[in-house]
């Protein structure tokens, strides 16, 4: 893994002036596949997913890390929305191939995700070649859809066409139970769908290469080996995701 890693910071998009990070591998000739990485629950928390955007783009994709608002008052629904589009739209600006993207995110972000997933509608008929879910909760309604993934995943899925997701949840979770994650690859095997699952020895941040810095109530980079293992483990999942050769 290369630490040659450029990262643009503080990029605005959409209407409503939210900024983004990009993290890229050194210039390539040929373009480099896109992940854009949503992070979770907390407002406007893009840094918290820096680590592991650095560890992904170090592998050789550019990662797109915007901020969004649960708490608006569409849940983020518009800004996840405007994310994609600003991704889709300026790609090969940053060295990226639009054509070659990948949707993940972390907590309500992986809820998000699989949102998307589940639903071609959600953003207008476009889908991602692959989605990655990161310690995701299934069990409630998703910011892109309105709609419970794991419902979704059970009444519909066969009806949907499949794309190929990638679970990864860490077994000492106390934020949201791993359970989640397996019924959801239970029910999206049910119906065909391409779907892994892979289990690590860490918590909720760890999974992400943080901890959670009670003062600060905010996850902090992490130097803890299980932290690290597991968040190098997240950005070789990305990577794989993303059709890196190699990984």
């Amino acid at each position: 893994m290369t630490t040659d890693i450029e990262m643009t910071s503080g990029i605005t998009y959409g209407t409503g002036g939210q900024c983004l990070d990009v993290h890229r591998p050194p210039s390539s000739p040929s373009a480099a596949p896109v992940v854009l990485l949503w992070h979770g629950r907390g407002p406007d928390e893009r840094d918290v997913l820096a680590p592991l955007a650095r560890g992904a783009a170090g592998l050789g994709a550019v990662v797109f890390v915007p901020d969004w608002r649960p708490d608006a008052p569409d849940g983020g629904r518009a800004q996840l929305a405007e994310s994609v589009t600003f991704a889709r739209e300026n790609a090969a600006r940053f060295g990226g191939d639009p054509e070659r993207m990948v949707l993940a995110g972390w907590s309500l972000g992986a809820n998000a995700v699989l949102g998307v997933a589940l639903d071609p509608a959600a953003l207008d008929g476009w889908r991602p070649r692959a989605v990655v879910g990161i310690a995701g909760g299934y069990r409630l309604r998703a910011p892109t859809t309105g709609t419970v993934p794991i419902d979704d995943a059970s009444r519909r899925g066969g009806a949907v066409p499949p794309i190929p997701v990638h679970l990864v949840h860490g077994t000492t979770d106390p934020a949201v139970d791993i359970e989640q994650s397996r019924e959801l690859r239970d029910a999206l095997e049910e119906h065909g769908w391409p779907v892994r699952l892979d289990e690590l020895a860490t918590d909720h941040a760890g999974v992400v290469m943080t901890e959670y810095d009670v003062e600060r109530q905010r996850c902090l980079p992490s130097t803890a080996p299980h932290a690290v293992d597991a968040g190098t483990h997240t950005a070789r999942l990305l990577a794989r995701a993303a059709g890196i050769p190699g990984i």
